[in-house]
């Protein structure tokens, strides 16, 4: 059976407080991943257009993550499938995000504004959260079998966080890396790869619920994509003009932040303008 108790799989032992927190919590990525990257941006792209790919990806990551719940993590609690079984799900529910991302961002208003990478990164952050959220909302249920960080408690909190920011950066990178591909227009071989991609960050992902240094694979797949995605990916819709003028404000930031922490009070502060 799917839980400890003699129950059906959809019934759980979460309090309405321990959904709201588990979703809060997956929402929170969502500000991780826009606060920490795409705000840098503004100004630079169409933050009206992102904001609305963001709602686009937590609507579908809402439907994706149901998949994910009912046809992966109940499989593998109830010992229906193994882990290459899963897998092959999970690869089959990743090439449905994969080709409707690649809908979504491909399209010819987004591509001549070369907006495909930042709508890509909001994309993914919304459906990153929503199957964190679903995610989450188990690993707070007392009931869930195997695994021994159930419930609401200081360990499972600390992991619903990284779950959250594992799942929003995630997606973000890849929804982004596809959109970078797509201005060079390079479509098929990034809807495979990223396909594999987001089955193993899937997979991955709801391990962690019984394993948690599976996450551990997911922060190095997100540390080595990182710099490639602020330096590379997400300028590279555009002109280099602008591009010219992100950098240097980027260093300007850089250097009044710094300025800011080393100043004494009471000192004059040097202006660069």
């Amino acid at each position: 059976m799917g839980l400890k108790a003699d129950a059906p799989w959809p019934i759980v032992g979460v309090e309405l407080w321990q959904t709201q927190v588990a979703f809060a919590i997956g929402l929170l990525g969502i500000y991780g991943g826009w606060k920490g990257t795409i705000s840098k941006m503004t100004g630079f792209y169409d933050l009206a257009g992102a904001v609305k790919h963001l709602v686009y990806g937590i609507v579908v990551g809402m439907l994706l993550a149901v998949f994910v719940d009912s046809m992966i993590l109940s499989s593998i609690i109830m010992s229906y499938i193994n882990i290459f079984g899963a897998f092959s799900v999970a690869l089959l529910i990743a090439a449905a995000e994969s080709a409707f991302v690649l809908f979504l961002i491909s399209r010819s208003r987004t591509a001549s504004l070369r907006a495909s990478p930042p709508f890509g990164w909001a994309l993914g952050l919304g459906i990153g959260s929503m199957q964190a959220c679903v995610l989450i909302f188990r690993l707070f249920d007392n009931e869930l079998a195997y695994s021994d960080y159930s419930g609401v408690n200081a360990i499972s909190l600390s992991l619903a966080i990284a779950i959250a920011l594992c799942s929003c950066l995630g997606h973000a990178l890849l929804g982004c890396w596809q959109g970078a591909e797509i201005l060079e227009s390079r479509r098929l071989r990034p809807f495979v790869m990223s396909s594999v991609y987001r089955a193993t960050l899937t997979i991955c992902l709801v391990l962690s619920l019984f394993t948690p240094v599976t996450l551990l694979a997911v922060l190095t797949g997100l540390w080595l994509a990182w710099g490639k995605a602020q330096s590379s990916w997400l300028p590279s819709g555009m002109t280099p003009a602008a591009k010219q003028a992100y950098r240097r404000t980027t260093r300007q930031s850089d250097r009044h932040r710094e300025a800011s922490t080393s100043r004494i009070r009471g000192e004059n502060a040097d202006s660069d303008e």
